[in-house]
């Protein structure tokens, strides 16, 4: 399970992805920043675990970047099937734009559910809402330029396979989760996150790392906070990709 915050944004002229990626502390540790050459095909700078099949966030030498959060999805793939992650690592190496990118993935048999925010080096920006049979793209919407997702789809008929509304964890779970409603972390943060967009004139690099970082109404970091600080899952990584300079900053 993944509870990354992803926002994506033009910033005085520059387009900016930034994420948060929310995780186990444990496998902290094992976090890497890697270099993929392939023999043929694009290179690129990938983000992942080291125990991961494929990639968790990247961009290639032509400014693609791609970012993965988890999706909770009900549905089951006809065949086997590879995770997104090594979708993401395979789109890196082929594809240059985000239309390339969503043809790719999304004709791609695959397992698991997945809302990708992509980008690219002209100023395109999409969110690719994913399951094992079904995909979902939206855009920003007219005269905005900013585009955002938690990990709960915004289609109809993607939350048709997606674990309902108002399930809750039931003592298989992990004990912090346990009676907790599956979606309402990230109910709370994409709300949050409309507010202080809202609240702000001018959006530049610090102030958006200061939403990043922004720690709820009261200044009390939890569970529900765009920077988490929960009983289960942390903030534990913290990027940000400029797809124009081909530029990574990570924390």
């Amino acid at each position: 399970m993944n509870t990354a915050f992803l926002r994506t944004a033009f910033l005085i002229g520059m387009l900016i992805v930034a994420r948060n990626f929310d995780y186990l502390p444990l496998v902290q540790p094992f976090y890497l920043v890697r270099k993929t050459r392939p023999s043929s095909g694009l290179r690129a700078i990938e983000f992942t675990t080291a125990s991961l099949a494929g990639a968790v966030d990247g961009m290639n030498e032509a400014g693609l970047c791609i970012i993965y959060n988890y999706g909770f999805t009900t549905d089951q793939p006809t065949s086997p099937a590879a995770p997104i992650s090594m979708a993401i690592s395979a789109a890196l190496q082929q594809c240059s734009s985000v239309t390339q990118a969503v043809d790719f993935i999304s004709s791609m048999p695959r397992w698991g559910g997945a809302l990708l925010m992509l980008a690219d080096a002209d100023g395109d920006i999409a969110s690719l809402e994913l399951s094992s049979t079904r995909h979902y793209l939206r855009r920003p919407a007219e005269g905005e330029d900013v585009l955002s997702h938690t990990n709960a789809f915004s289609s109809p008929q993607m939350q048709e396979v997606q674990i309902a509304h108002d399930a809750i964890y039931t003592d298989s779970a992990a004990t912090p989760l346990r009676g907790r409603r599956l979606h309402q972390s990230s109910e709370l943060r994409d709300r949050r996150f409309q507010q202080l967009l809202a609240e702000t004139d001018v959006l530049d690099v610090d102030r958006l790392s200061a939403i990043m970082s922004d720690h709820g109404p009261e200044g009390t970091p939890g569970d529900d906070t765009i920077c988490m600080h929960g009983s289960y899952w942390f903030t534990t990584a913290c990027l940000q990709f400029f797809p124009g300079s081909r530029r990574i900053r990570v924390a």
